[in-house]
């Protein structure tokens, strides 16, 4: 059932691909949505079929690859990759409804973001190391082609930044992966196999710095931040919604799959140092945001801001902040996209996205009055408003992390504040006071412009009044894993409290 997951899309992608030259971009288009909305489709499925409380790997499918390297086709889904895999099959219709009609190259366009989901769906059903890195460098191309062609006027820097930062991230996690695997005896990379392994304290911290720095980057987290801000405002709005909305998702999912999971004495060891990590990511992104005047660059610094909170809630590791943490990715990737969508409508109608230049926006007769008030619930949700995905979210995390890190958690809730500065800002600036004279004959909005961005927005106000829809296919799984965490932690600190006394006596 899983694989199917990971098959309709890469036949999207070939049909696309392979097809006469002659079929229009709008025909390319209606197609690779057919496949992209089969694909979210099959993901309700898997939800409707899935048990909550049952926390082992569920679907689990597992054939022979590569014996000689102890590389396996290993899938399968639990409570924490469930929410994400439905994330990214509801973002991937949505990029593609949202792609324009007469963009140049639509074939290969299309086959791109259709082989990029194939891609994120493998590496979040991956129970193998090893396949998750080769799923992990999937992405990477397509992605990097999505930017390089159809991106803005720098959008050459801007991709290639993006590779190698994102090379450079492949490379040590894949170091990482290796290193577990040998030193631990493994005659293959299954997580199920290095689960029930433990290694020393000193060799856990050399392998977890190389998966710390590695998702660290592709989160991503100061200081391996730069390539992100460039990305956003060069890629074209669909892109910057997968890229928000899924991809850095990625980075997140890993730490607590790998880091966390695999490695609990040395994520125990150095989380007072994450905690601290985090919050120089929630303050330095916030204050940075506050700084831009274009708004799709305050929106992609505020995505720095906002994956710090899920770092302190890693940091934490207790059952409810890491149930925040999924919280938290899941809210963060309805509510950027959302913000992305919006800001991708008024750029596209007003020719600019410079809040020196456009201004009244909200204005009811020549202006945009439901993109204005679209966005302002997407600003309210994120700056953590009542009633909206993005406070609740928040509020579990930091629930769960004052008990453990009480000022970390105090100073990123300072970054909550700052969130509501620049947004408001920006909403301030572009929406309210009288329409600018440059935006004062603006194009007509449509209802097909304005559709993705209302959907999302229904979701993250639903969920936002009603959590335990989500919370309840996670739950179950983060307990039981954060448990299991606690006594592997207890026994290696009992095993050194005896060799010590051993030694004194």
């Amino acid at each position: 059932m899983l694989s199917v997951l990971i098959l309709v899309p890469l036949i999207g992608a070939a049909l696309i691909g392979f097809s006469p030259s002659s079929i229009s971009g709008k025909f390319a288009r209606v197609v690779a949505l057919v496949f992209a909305i089969i694909a979210f489709l099959w993901t309700i499925v898997l939800v409707s079929q899935f048990h909550p409380g049952e926390i082992t790997q569920q679907f689990a499918e597992s054939l022979p690859w590569v014996d000689a390297i102890g590389l396996n086709y290993n899938l399968g889904i639990d409570g924490l990759s469930l929410p994400l895999l439905v994330l990214n099959g509801l973002l991937t219709a949505i990029a593609i409804y949202s792609s324009e009609e007469s963009l140049q190259r639509p074939k290969f366009y299309y086959s791109l973001i259709l082989l990029l989901s194939a891609g994120v769906t493998g590496a979040f059903l991956a129970q193998d190391l090893l396949l998750f890195f080769l799923f992990y460098e999937l992405e990477l191309i397509p992605l990097y082609l999505l930017i390089a062609i159809w991106g803005g006027a720098k959008r050459g820097y801007a991709a290639t930044k993006f590779l190698i930062y994102t090379a450079v991230s492949g490379i040590l996690l894949l170091a990482s992966f290796l290193g577990m695997v040998w030193l631990s005896g493994s005659s293959n990379f299954a997580l199920a196999t290095l689960n029930a392994t433990t290694l020393p304290l000193a060799t856990q911290l050399l392998l977890l710095a190389g998966i710390l720095i590695g998702f660290g980057i592709k989160i991503p987290l100061v200081p391996f931040h730069t390539w992100l801000p460039d990305a956003h405002v060069e890629a074209s709005t669909p892109i910057s919604v997968l890229l928000a909305g899924v991809l850095l998702k990625l980075g997140t999912y890993g730490l607590l799959r790998f880091g966390m999971n695999l490695l609990p004495e040395a994520w125990a060891y150095v989380a007072p140092w994450l905690a601290i990590w985090a919050v120089v990511s929630v303050l330095y992104g916030s204050s940075c945001a506050i700084a831009q005047s274009d708004m799709k660059k305050m929106v992609a610094y505020s995505s720095i801001g906002h994956m710090g909170y899920v770092l302190l809630a890693a940091a934490a590791a207790t059952p409810l902040s890491v149930l925040g943490a999924v919280m938290q990715m899941i809210s963060h990737g309805l509510i950027s996209a959302m913000l992305f969508l919006l800001v991708g409508v008024v750029y596209q109608k007003a020719g600019s996205r410079d809040l020196a230049i456009i201004k009244g926006l909200l204005n009811p007769e020549r202006g945009m009055p439901v993109i204005g008030s679209l966005m302002i619930v997407g600003v309210m949700a994120s700056a953590g408003i009542p009633g909206m995905l993005g406070f609740i979210s928040e509020f579990v995390i930091y629930r769960g992390s004052f008990a453990v890190f009480p000022v970390q958690t105090l100073l990123c809730m300072v970054g909550t504040g700052l969130t509501a500065v620049y947004f408001l800002l920006l909403v301030n600036r572009a929406f309210f006071g009288r329409l600018s004279s440059p935006v004062v004959n603006l194009p007509r909005v449509y209802w097909s412009d304005r559709i993705p961005a209302a959907i999302l927005a229904v979701l993250i106000v639903i969920f936002g009044i009603q959590p335990s829809w989500l919370v309840r296919w996670t739950e179950p799984t983060i307990t039981a894993m954060i448990n299991t965490q606690n006594v592997v932690v207890a026994v290696s600190l009992d095993k050194a409290m005896g060799a010590s006394t051993a030694r004194r006596n």
